[in-house]
């Protein structure tokens, strides 16, 4: 009896022994399998950097100053003082028009204005013995004063027979000839300021809030290639386009060797340099339909996070929220993270704000 009760036991041992095994074995298992499932990458920590706003356009240069000359009056040109493409003064003579029948009216107005004006005077002294009556002393005067201003409109008359810039420029191609008779409104040549030139551009209403008169403006040309020209934004219009939904903006340039010309086609790039912002690679971002995620290290561990992008550059992209800086974030790698997975950091990098 004792015997069969032995044997009965040595199975029971024997399966309870094979049991404990399985157990360990799976355990070893599932240990190896957690390593396993450790997914291997390289992360970086965020940091904040230089992150300048640029900003590109397409403009068109202007004249500081610009204006076609022409006369006031009909009349003969009699001499033209200017050589095309010549850099004149303000006040310099360009054109004179005949003025003899204006001049023969002014000297004919100032004797008709001194004898006025004697008249007057020796009525003012008849006044003082009551020879003539205040009413009389009064008319003398106001013939007095009409001649007077008679004088003054046929100097302006003769004036305008002299035609003289109005400002510093270059003029441009003459366009009358000596002895044609011209017309009011006939051009006679044109008038502009290169010394400053001004470039007006536009941008979108979404690039409205970093503009800022004194920002810096880089210009190039297709007809100088490899020459930056620089300048500074003056002004900003008030009013937004409601079709293009842009704004006019107005940069000035200074233009001392007189290479941009009014009209050109320019390519503008609008930096604010001095900006800090985080900036990340673009390779951390993990998009899912409309929005962006970038993956977390915290110890070994992996946590799915969205953030909100802003300004991008080649390789870049700007971060303004769901970032702070000193935080670990998977830039290669992440295509086989989910949340929660635990991760073995191989590389381990620093933005280059940071160094």
């Amino acid at each position: 009896m004792k015997s069969l009760w032995s044997a009965h036991l040595r199975p029971n041992a024997a399966r309870v022994a094979s049991a404990a095994t399985l157990a360990l074995l799976l355990m070893a298992s599932g240990a190896a399998s957690a390593q396993q499932r450790a997914v291997r990458v390289i992360t970086e920590t965020v940091a904040e950097e230089d992150f300048p706003y640029e900003i590109e356009a397409l403009g068109t240069a202007r004249a500081n100053e610009s204006i076609e000359v022409t006369s006031k009056v009909a009349e003969i040109v009699t001499r033209i003082r200017f050589e095309e493409g010549q850099q004149v003064k303000a006040g310099d003579v360009l054109v004179e028009l005949a003025s003899s029948e204006a001049q023969a009216e002014l000297a004919i107005a100032r004797a008709t204005a001194v004898e006025s004006r004697s008249q007057y005077e020796r009525g003012t002294e008849l006044a003082k013995t009551r020879a003539i009556s205040p009413s009389e002393l009064q008319q003398l005067k106001a013939v007095m004063d009409a001649n007077d201003a008679r004088v003054r409109a046929a100097e302006a008359r003769l004036a305008d027979l002299t035609i003289t810039a109005p400002f510093d420029g270059r003029v441009g191609l003459r366009r009358v000839s000596l002895g044609s008779l011209i017309s009011p409104g006939t051009v006679i040549t044109t008038l502009d300021d290169l010394s400053v030139i001004k470039l007006d551009f536009s941008v979108p209403e979404t690039e409205l809030a970093p503009l800022q008169p004194g920002l810096q403006v880089d210009a190039r040309s297709v007809a100088f290639p490899g020459t930056t020209f620089t300048g500074k934004i003056s002004s900003v219009d008030t009013r937004i386009d409601p079709v293009t939904r842009s704004v006019r903006v107005r940069a000035l340039l200074a233009n001392d060797e007189a290479l941009l010309k009014p009209g050109m086609f320019l390519t503008v790039q609008v930096l604010r340099r001095g900006v800090d912002a985080l900036v990340i690679p673009e390779q951390a971002l993990v998009p899912i339909q409309d929005r962006q995620y970038v993956f977390v290290v915290e110890g070994t561990t992996a946590s799915q996070r969205e953030i909100r992008t802003g300004r991008r550059r080649p390789g870049q992209v700007e971060v303004i929220e769901g970032l702070a800086a000193g935080e670990l974030i998977v830039i290669e790698g992440s295509q086989n993270l989910r949340e929660g997975s635990t991760v073995e950091i191989v590389e381990r990098s620093v933005s280059a704000g940071g160094g």
